[in-house]
């Protein structure tokens, strides 16, 4: 049941560590995004170069000011009439691990639409990190199936939800979103 999975995830990233879980794109591995020796583990566990951030995901647009210190107006209307997921990268991170912030300052924040996401962001209270489940420079698993074993093994808790859904998922759409307002595509 999802109540039950939340609960047993939520423990695990209370406890600093680190869990594989489904979300409105593609599987993802995360952690507290407040605990920097949880967002460690994640960048030994995918053999990522600390340089490389990850994204924070968030339950709703209205925490977008807790975690970006000037969040432009036009950032509601992106997040609310994009057709697919959508990761914004803005300037500004705070409340956050320094371990999650690029070097120019900025983080990228999407608004997680999958149940399973949004009950347990709401139950920590704190953002969840995102980032895909491979190791780095390997393709992104399009769903669980597509997981490696190094990657199920290396997290401290697989959630059991959609284990069975084999439909093929996409990464986020992701744009760069200044103060100004101005913007650019990162990934379509």
């Amino acid at each position: 049941m999802l109540r039950d999975e939340v609960e047993k995830a939520l423990k695990i990233v209370q406890g600093g560590g680190i869990i594989l879980y489904p979300t409105d794109t593609i599987w993802g591995i995360g952690c507290d995004a407040s605990n920097t020796e949880a967002v460690k583990k994640i960048f030994a566990l995918k053999q990522r170069d600390e340089a490389k951030s990850m994204i924070i995901l968030l339950d709703t647009e209205n925490k977008l000011e807790s975690y970006i210190q000037e969040v432009p107006g036009i950032a509601y209307d992106l997040i609310e009439f994009a057709e697919n997921p959508l990761t914004l990268v803005m300037p500004g991170a705070k409340n956050i691990s320094p371990a999650l912030i690029a070097a120019d300052g900025s983080v990228g924040v999407r608004v997680g639409k999958h149940p399973f996401c949004q009950q347990l962001i709401q139950r920590l209270r704190k953002p969840l990190v995102s980032t895909s489940a491979n190791i780095s420079g390997q393709p992104s698993p399009q769903n669980f199936s597509e997981v490696s074993d190094e990657i199920i093994n290396g997290v401290d808790y697989v959630v059991d939800v959609d284990q069975h859904d084999l439909s093929q998922k996409k990464p986020s759409t992701i744009m760069r979103l200044e103060p100004s307002g101005k913007f650019e595509f990162i990934r379509r």
